[in-house]
């Protein structure tokens, strides 16, 4: 790697207090900085809790995170402030800076009353996906959310605001150059916006796709990406520890009890990817650093093949990792896979930012590195220290329970009240409730009521409170009130107590699952580094939500339309 960005320290520039605008010209211009960065490079860690890169730090390299703490501003102090951190709602709040009362993207899915049924959120009818039979596979699909969408198709015409991308895209009159990768389709379309092009990991037909939202047809480079068969590097092979096992906290845990014993995969090193037969195969190396591997061999191929960074024109990819998200949900944020995945994705920043020095120069790249969410400890781990508050939630029977059985006698109705309970938002049974000629508001009261009586819920806070913002005043209420928006969150938004959730994935019964208001989960890292930006630690209270609003205020482009974060002064020198 050269030398000039790992070993120097950039001297920080002594930037112009205020932007001179020039009529004609690009965005602002200041005193000793007057061309623009030729790439944005966005990265999203999926589920990247802020400690975890520092916690791990011994088994870290000097190229990736440490490099981007060296020569970056790092945000200690980041925090999204929407109730529900899950996938798409926190990669959609970083495309728009705003939280997804105003985005709309409140879940992974949600009730959609029209079609009455559970809804994916990208999932779009009117644009299939280009290749055929690369859509969800029923038979081999972990997750329930995308096991939700019932249609082959994809697009980002339900995000119901515009992007940092859509703002670039316009300000540049259509000439910048953007695009989103990732494993998961929702991590790319979110980032790409409406107006950028996307690509994912198809995990039924292990190939990077994409949609007709984006292309008639593939670029030729796609194809002949996808012709190299990139796993078969990883058939009949294992994920393997990179180093040796003395050098890790967890070198001598690696088999606990709470992880997750994925059939063919185990729960100790070394967990094998399968022959490639094997219809589990890809589903393996998304769970494993193969699948940000793979997600970064993409991302470099469309570098070259589309000339990002180019020209003057500022360029944007978004590359979001996503196997810390699956690590986190298999074996925990406290593991010895975990630790191990950390040290790998370590080595893929620090190959990713090699590729980019070596095409553009990092001192021509605003590099900027988030989350879109944290992710809890396990139970099972927090035990083993003397926590015991920590626990799995039941689910099973909710609308049969004696207390909900009470109440539906109280009501005088027979049949089930909860139409579906998909976390974080229960829906009630509106033709029950209108058969009975119940009040639905009276109804949302009662049984919020009768849901706190449970063990392991904090609140539940029925809609009808918040579309009149009758709310008490209380952090996580707040959170819950900037997750809700009327035309799709649920009738009742149900919060569990610190430390407990729902660990059951359709039936797969994971380590962990992240979607809570609390710390562990909205707490994530908030770097920008490269662009000639100095070693910076900053303590004070930001969001993520501040990061679009930085973007575009550096170019000098419009804000997103539902913007509500701040520009991050020391990102523009002020």
């Amino acid at each position: 790697m050269k030398k000039t960005w790992i070993q120097a320290t950039y001297r920080r520039l002594p930037w112009a207090l205020a932007m001179v605008w020039l009529w004609g010209q690009a965005g602002p211009v200041y005193a000793d900085r007057p061309d623009p960065p030729k790439l944005i490079l966005q990265i999203t860690v999926d589920a990247l809790r802020a400690d975890l890169p520092a916690r791990y730090r011994s088994v870290l390299g000097e190229s990736g995170f440490q490099w981007l703490w060296d020569n970056g501003v790092t945000y200690t102090n980041a925090n999204y402030r929407h109730a529900n951190t899950e996938t798409i709602v926190g990669h959609v709040s970083l495309a728009t800076g705003a939280p997804p009362s105003r985005h709309g993207m409140i879940g992974n899915v949600w009730f959609d009353r029209e079609q009455d049924r559970l809804v994916y959120n990208i999932e779009d009818a009117d644009y299939r996906l280009l290749t055929v039979g690369a859509d969800v596979d029923d038979q081999t699909e972990i997750d329930p959310t995308q096991k939700a969408a019932k249609v082959d198709g994809r697009s980002p015409r339900a995000i119901l605001t515009s992007t940092f991308s859509d703002e670039l895209a316009l300000h540049s009159n259509g000439r910048a150059k953007i695009f989103g990768v990732s494993v998961k389709d929702r991590g790319a379309v979110s980032l790409a916006g409406q107006a950028g092009k996307a690509f994912w990991f198809s995990k039924a037909s292990g190939e990077f796709v994409t949609s007709t939202y984006y292309y008639d047809e593939y670029p030729q480079w796609v194809i002949d990406w996808n012709a190299s068969k990139p796993l078969d590097a990883y058939v009949g092979k294992a994920w393997e520890l990179l180093l040796e096992a003395d050098s890790y906290q967890f070198g001598t845990s690696d088999n606990q009890d709470f992880e997750t014993d994925f059939p063919g995969f185990g729960r100790t090193f070394p967990h094998a990817w399968g022959a490639a037969d094997d219809k589990y195969l890809t589903t393996r190396l998304t769970l494993s650093p193969a699948g940000d591997e793979l997600t970064l061999d993409f991302a470099k191929a469309l570098l070259d093949a589309e000339s990002l960074g180019q020209d003057d024109v500022t360029d944007y990819l978004a590359v979001s990792f996503s196997s810390t998200d699956y690590v986190g949900h298999i074996f925990g944020a406290s593991s010895l896979e975990q630790e191990d995945n950390l040290a790998r994705l370590d080595r893929t920043l620090a190959d990713l930012l090699q590729f980019v020095d070596d095409r553009v120069g990092l001192e021509h790249t605003l590099v900027v590195l988030s989350a879109d969410h944290g992710q809890p400890e396990v139970p099972g781990h927090m035990e083993t220290l003397g926590i015991t508050t920590a626990h799995y939630f039941d689910i099973e029977g909710l609308d049969k329970a004696p207390a909900i059985a009470t109440l539906k006698k109280e009501f005088g109705i027979g049949e089930e009240l909860v139409e579906a309970f998909f976390p974080p938002y229960l829906y009630l049974n509106d033709k029950v409730i209108s058969d009975h000629g119940l009040d639905k508001a009276q109804v949302e009261r009662t049984l919020a009521e009768t849901l706190m009586t449970f063990e392991g819920i904090a609140v539940a806070i029925p809609s009808g409170a918040l579309r009149s913002g009758q709310l008490p005043r209380a952090a996580a209420l707040d959170l819950v009130l900037n997750n809700y928006n009327p035309r799709r969150s649920g009738d009742i938004y149900v919060v569990f107590a610190p430390n407990v959730f729902i660990n059951d994935f359709d039936g797969l019964q994971v380590a962990s699952t992240h979607g809570s208001p609390w710390r562990y989960d909205t707490h994530v890292p908030v770097i920008f580094a490269g662009y000639g930006l100095g070693s910076k630690t900053v303590s004070r209270d930001v969001t993520p939500y501040d990061i679009a609003p930085t973007l575009s205020t550096l170019l000098g482009a419009r804000q997103p339309s539902g913007a509500v974060g701040r520009a991050l002064s020391e990102v523009l020198g002020e």
